[in-house]
């Protein structure tokens, strides 16, 4: 059985921030899948931390070497579905590959961004919460 995860996770396990261990404790016993476009976020979300001076390349390169031992499936989505997606919530496309990643593979959606799990919710996906 998979989850879709999102980058805001996947940063929180790499990054050793405190819902690291419970977003492991959430995916035991589950494989994961995410869209393709969520390697790139990855990159994208050091690259704003290089910017606001938060992390060194080496603590980056760390983490990236922790980020390519996790499995992940990655996922084709079509992009004219994740469009109308977009089009319809005023949201994102990073987020609508997200929602369009959990409808297409029929999955709950891990994610850590309030948005998205408020969208999710109203268009019928299942969200995975992480309580504090």
């Amino acid at each position: 059985m998979y989850i879709t995860i999102d980058t805001s996770a996947l940063i929180a396990v790499i990054g050793n921030e405190a819902s690291k261990y419970k977003i492991i404790e959430i995916t035991k016993g589950y494989s994961l899948c995410s869209p393709v476009s969520v390697h790139w976020e990855i990159g994208n979300a050091f690259s704003a931390m290089f910017k606001r001076r938060k992390i060194s390349i080496e603590l980056a390169k760390q983490a990236l070497a922790v980020y390519r031992e996790i499995p992940i499936k990655f996922i084709d989505v079509p992009l004219e579905k994740t469009l109308e997606i977009t089009h319809t919530h005023n949201m994102y496309a990073y987020d609508a590959y997200l929602i369009q990643c959990a409808q297409q593979t029929s999955t709950s959606l891990l994610t850590l961004d309030k948005g998205l799990k408020v969208i999710a919710e109203r268009m019928g996906i299942s969200v995975l919460e992480i309580k504090s």
